[in-house]
């Protein structure tokens, strides 16, 4: 069955769940909206969002060092407890994050971190270039934000897909453990490391 966009975003809305997680809910529940709500609270899905205005003042930092010993990631991941700083699906949910990190080379957390001149630079380079292609004007804007969306991607470590499920993105894997644990999560920082990187 077809799954819409307003359909995941009304799920969404509702339970707080992730966008796969949703699609995929409706998809099992044949479209039906209250089937699919179950299906993600049985899944312990819904209401991962709700957690995320708690304070998260406990966690842990990890650090990954790939195989070749020439890149490194030191990265801190915040929680509400040290009970859940304990806990196993916490802990290698951030081990999973520190190895992405390595592996994707994000330059942010989020979006809300990127400093506005670099936002505006990279605005202005995607609408050059759109107009360059001979874009109508009135549609430059939705190309703008569009490629933004894609910027996004590739420099926001929440915004990228996930190194070992393409299928979802770390920001959603963050979800999924929220939801798992009970607790409010918050990538708080990271640092990434390679050899001659600085120099070059």
């Amino acid at each position: 069955m077809e799954i819409n966009a307003t359909q995941v975003k009304e799920l969404r809305e509702s339970t707080g769940a992730g966008i796969m997680d949703c699609k995929q809910a409706l998809q099992e529940a044949g479209g039906d909206m209250e089937k699919a709500v179950r299906i993600l609270r049985e899944k312990g899905l819904a209401g991962a969002q709700k957690k995320a205005g708690r304070s998260a003042a406990d966690g842990i930092i990890d650090a990954y060092i790939h195989l070749n010993n020439r890149i490194g990631v030191l990265l801190e991941v915040n929680c509400e407890t040290d009970f859940v700083a304990r806990n196993e699906t916490f802990r290698a949910m951030v081990h999973d994050v520190a190895m992405h990190i390595a592996a994707s080379r994000p330059l942010y957390v989020s979006p809300e971190e990127i400093p506005e001149e670099v936002l505006e630079q990279e605005r202005e380079i995607n609408r050059s270039r759109a107009l360059k292609e001979g874009k109508p004007q009135k549609v430059v804007d939705k190309i703008v934000e569009g490629r933004m969306k894609k910027y996004y991607e590739e420099v926001c470590l929440l915004e990228q897909p996930f190194v070992k499920d393409p299928e979802i993105t770390v920001g959603e894997l963050v979800q999924r453990t929220i939801a798992a644990v009970g607790e409010n999560i918050v990538v708080r920082r990271f640092a990434r490391f390679q050899v001659g990187e600085a120099s070059e």
